[in-house]
């Protein structure tokens, strides 16, 4: 019976990859990867530059060596306008790789944004910020590798040489191109901020077959996000939010709160330590939304650094077979700050 859960849990990961192209990557510290979110967070900081590393692992205790493995690296810096707005401009480069099938995809992407400043003074601004990004896209896979359900016998026996719908495909690597845009307003005020955006991603519909004779359109995908930062003491803060992810049939719900400690906040010495619990709803291969996972997270500021680290534990359909081992994933962030003669107003992702 353990195999057999394994097995089905193996066919389940295999078929998203396939049948379901609407599922992007997602990150479960998705503040920790402004730009995988929405283009219109580039720039969005309180300093010059910012570097991003991520670094995910899902499945692990299921299919072992062939693991979920997800990587994104970005960059990005914003530019003075004038006496209050900014432009940002960024790069962002992530892969993921999944199953016996080496199932890949890469994508590079360049944004741009503008963040306008819609009032405020001194100690409190409101900002509306529209992003847009291009990029192009490489997916790939070792059809060889595949076992197809007419090469079971439906005794549980594997026969190598029976026939397979390997001929169903005529290229085993693609290349398109992506095109996405998104609107960010937030508001900076004394003990806190509150932000609130939304995303609009592959405009293009890129076919993503690999029949090339086939037209598979990559869905577009809605994101809708909001959070902020509000400090209920001089050393405690409450870092509440929400992300809810929309394409074609898979919908995906992510909320929960982190609760901050201040544990030094002068210029030249920040220090920071969250704490937090999360809870992910998602649909599984079309079916009704249900509970997908419990994600807990810690996160270290120190200065210009920040390090995350989450775990999420598997509380769906497929725990049986998991042991309700689900992913654990790693962000990094690194800002470079140099001399700013304005007042700086954004959030600190």
């Amino acid at each position: 019976m353990k195999r057999f859960k394994q097995f089905l849990v193996v066919c389940f990961v295999f078929l998203g990859a396939i049948t379901l192209n609407a599922q992007d990557i997602h990150f479960s510290q998705f503040y920790m990867s402004p730009l995988n979110l929405n283009p219109a967070m580039t720039g969005v900081m309180n300093c010059n530059v910012r570097l991003v590393a991520n670094y995910r692992n899902q499945w692990a205790s299921v299919l072992k060596g062939n693991a979920y493995n997800t990587y994104s690296v970005s960059y990005d810096q914003k530019i003075p306008v004038g006496r209050s707005d900014y432009f940002g401009i960024g790069g962002s480069f992530w892969g993921d790789k999944a199953g016996e099938s080496s199932f890949a995809t890469l994508q590079g992407r360049l944004s741009l944004a503008y963040s306008k400043k819609m009032g405020g003074g001194r100690k409190y601004g409101n900002y509306l910020v529209v992003g847009a990004e291009v990029g192009g896209s490489q997916r790939s896979i070792d059809f060889l590798a595949l076992r197809w359900g007419t090469q079971h016998d439906g005794a549980g026996r594997f026969c190598e040489t029976c026939p397979s719908l390997e001929d169903q495909f005529n290229q085993d690597n693609l290349i398109f191109a992506d095109v996405g845009a998104g609107l960010l307003w937030f508001s900076v005020f004394k003990g806190g901020n509150f932000y609130v955006g939304g995303a609009y991603t592959h405009l293009n519909r890129a076919n993503v077959s690999f029949n090339d004779e086939e037209f598979e359109p990559l869905y577009s995908k809605f994101t809708l996000h909001s959070g902020g930062e509000f400090m209920i003491s001089d050393r405690i803060g409450l870092v509440p939010g929400i992300v809810t992810l929309i394409q074609g049939p898979s919908f995906e719900l992510n909320t929960g709160t982190s609760l901050k400690f201040l544990l030094g906040n002068t210029r030249l010495n920040h220090q920071a330590f969250q704490i937090g619990a999360w809870f992910r709803l998602a649909n599984h291969f079309e079916e009704s939304t249900t509970a997908d996972a419990l994600i807990l997270s810690t996160r270290f500021d120190y200065n210009t650094f920040s390090l995350g680290f989450s775990y999420d534990i598997n509380v769906s359909s497929l725990s049986a077979a998991s042991n309700n081992n689900g992913a654990f994933e790693f962000a990094l962030t690194y800002k470079i700050c140099g001399p700013e003669r304005r007042g700086v107003y954004c959030p600190d992702f």
